[in-house]
């Protein structure tokens, strides 16, 4: 599976410095609003050490990561889903996501001109979330029209229920708050079903405090703790990165020189490495690794996905054919070296579909098609 992710925020927050950072695709990063006028799309690799580790003993011609895919996202203003500034020409890529990134600027500079003005992040948070809401009202009482209908007809089964989980849906986005605001009790079906409605306001979100390089852990920072604070409220996720920093981390080549520009600034990952792992915490994600001298390869899958559905991430005949898993660890690995070493100790498990893997499983695939 992929993980795409959609950055917005208001103009001149640092959406797309911190963009340019983590892709290195080079968009437009402009001291006005509007600079991004089209959705720049960067892949990102997820950090992930075990990948060094498990190279350490089964040599192979490549390492082949994880990765998110991000899309940046025209800035937005006050107004936009009625079409202020660049309007919702570019809200329907957002919808094409699995989450989104809401960077909120948390950094005072004269030199930087504020689309509002002034530094207020809830304000701008507020900003955005009403102009997404607004964006979904009309879609969600479109849909919900055409639900009733077809419920009252009787032409499609499954529309009473729809038009049921849209109904306060829609009352949630009249009131200029989030459609995911009425599915906290939501179960599995329900939840699949509401996010099938093609909401941006269903998505999950990650806050991303961009703060100043003076403080780049955002440490007694108060627009930092505000946008803390409101992150909790909603049950979202949130990183403090310093875009500028990032920006510094990306120019460097080496692991090396990343490692000791970090370590100088006391800091012991980089706003990647925070951002990504936040992302697979937002999302309840995982990875397990295949291994062999072609590649090692970290697979990304829900947490509490079985055999099977891990097998048909690298393909999907692997888990319509799917026989069992042979599964072993990291440190298994480390013990004994050798597959042929770890069979021999009864370390290497031979799993059913049943299987739930856990995260850092190593895993070989046995099936028939």
């Amino acid at each position: 599976m992929g993980l795409s992710t959609g950055i917005v925020g208001l103009p001149n927050v640092g959406k797309s410095t911190i963009f340019n950072a983590l892709t290195a695709a080079g968009a437009l990063a402009a001291n006005y609003p509007f600079a991004t006028i089209e959705p720049n799309t960067g892949v990102v690799a997820v950090p992930d050490p075990r990948l060094k580790e498990i190279e350490k003993i089964i040599k192979t011609e490549k390492l082949v990561p994880a990765y998110i895919e991000i899309k940046d996202i025209a800035g937005l203003v006050a107004g936009a889903s009625q079409g202020e500034g660049l309007g919702n020409k570019f809200l329907g890529h957002i919808r094409e996501t699995d989450a989104i990134l809401h960077v909120v600027r948390c950094f005072s500079d004269g030199d930087v001109v504020h689309v509002s003005g002034s530094v207020d992040p809830i304000r701008d948070i507020e900003i955005i979330n009403l102009e997404l809401a607004l964006a979904d009202l009309e879609s969600a009482e479109r849909q919900l029209e055409k639900n009733k209908r077809s419920a009252a007809s009787s032409k499609d089964p499954d529309a009473a229920q729809r038009a049921e989980l849209l109904a306060p849906i829609v009352e949630a986005l009249q009131a200029g708050k989030w459609a995911r605001t009425v599915m906290g009790g939501y179960d599995a079906n329900m939840l699949r079903i509401s996010r099938s409605f093609g909401l941006i306001t269903t998505k999950p979100v990650l806050y991303v405090a961009n703060v100043d390089e003076a403080n780049p852990t955002g440490e007694g920072n108060p627009y930092v703790a505000q946008v803390r604070a409101h992150a909790a409220t909603e049950g979202s996720e949130m990183v403090v990165i310093s875009g500028a920093i990032e920006a510094e981390i990306s120019a460097l080549e080496s692991e090396e020189e990343k490692l000791d520009f970090l370590s100088s600034l006391g800091l012991d990952e980089s706003g990647l490495s925070k951002l990504t792992h936040a992302a697979y915490k937002l999302l309840a994600l995982q990875s397990y690794f295949t291994a062999g001298p072609k590649e090692i390869r970290a697979w990304m899958i829900p947490v509490g996905a079985k055999a099977p559905q891990a097998a048909g991430v690298i393909h999907t005949d692997f888990e319509k054919g799917f026989i069992r898993a042979e599964v072993y660890t990291l440190d298994d690995l480390k013990t004994y070296k050798v597959e042929s070493a770890i069979r021999a100790a009864g370390k290497l498990r031979s799993e059913g579909k049943e299987y739930v893997v856990r995260d850092g499983d190593i895993m070989h695939f046995l099936f028939n098609v």
